[in-house]
């Protein structure tokens, strides 16, 4: 990454200078070498997330509101994918960038139903983000893909432990694959990890009581899988809010 090696290029030129100007010894220069290292790179790291935060911004102000129609929802899509593509030149120089930018883009394109676009950039998401890794997980589960399916909600329940929806996504979708067995195992260690959570309690009694798994509990957010189609909009509404979801 070209933020770290300007960096350490700076620290070690700082290291030589001092033991080459003052006459001593190389590990006299470690130490000041050192602190121009760490305070170089967290100049440039946050100069680097300033700029990626201003398209972020742009981002969501491009999807605030209710848009008027799919026409417009698409429209909006397509601006903010163009300017998170713009922050990936940011990719070669900071840590973390790139895969945070390609999970946003592929949760936009996934939900607007281009799973062809979203697919690549989903699997370059980062595993931090929990929402993108459990998109991935859903396309995985459209495409009847089950072994890669169950590897990608595994990494969305590793980082997104603490976050109900992803369990109850993963254990819908294996439901669906008449798996019961193993959605009563995911909603279970949803519980052992989140032992308050009243709506993972509740669905996995509803699959030990042998009722239907209910989803209204994880709206909105379960929209946005598109696994299931949302209630009928007022004409006026003209469609599905597109939402804009930030890892934690």
């Amino acid at each position: 990454m070209y933020n770290l090696l300007i960096s350490l290029a700076v620290g070690l030129a700082v290291g030589v200078l001092v033991k080459l100007a003052g006459g001593f010894s190389w590990w006299a220069g470690i130490v000041p070498g050192v602190i121009v290292f760490f305070a170089t790179y967290i100049i440039l790291a946050r100069r680097v997330s300033t700029r990626v935060q201003a398209l972020m911004t742009t981002v969501q102000n491009d999807l605030q509101g209710q848009p008027a129609n799919q026409k417009e929802a698409q429209g909006r899509v397509d601006r903010a994918v163009k300017t998170l593509e713009q922050g990936l030149v940011w990719d070669k120089w900071q840590f973390l960038i790139g895969p945070e930018i390609h999970a946003q883009i592929g949760m936009l394109k996934y939900m607007i139903k281009d799973l062809d676009g979203a697919k690549p950039h989903l699997e370059k998401a980062s595993t931090r983000n929990y929402m993108a890794k459990a998109m991935e997980g859903a396309l995985h589960f459209r495409r009847n893909d089950v072994p890669a399916m169950k590897a990608s909600f595994e990494s969305a329940a590793k980082s997104g432990k603490k976050e109900s929806i992803v369990w109850a996504v993963y254990a819908w979708c294996l439901l669906q694959l008449k798996d019961k067995d193993a959605a009563q195992r995911v909603l279970a260690r949803g519980v052992e990890q989140n032992p308050s959570d009243e709506k993972l309690k509740g669905s996995l009694a509803q699959l030990q009581n042998d009722k239907r798994l209910k989803m209204k509990p994880y709206e909105p957010l379960w929209w946005q899988f598109g696994l299931e189609a949302p209630p009928m909009m007022p004409p006026q509404g003209g469609g599905r809010r597109v939402q804009f979801t930030h890892r934690r």
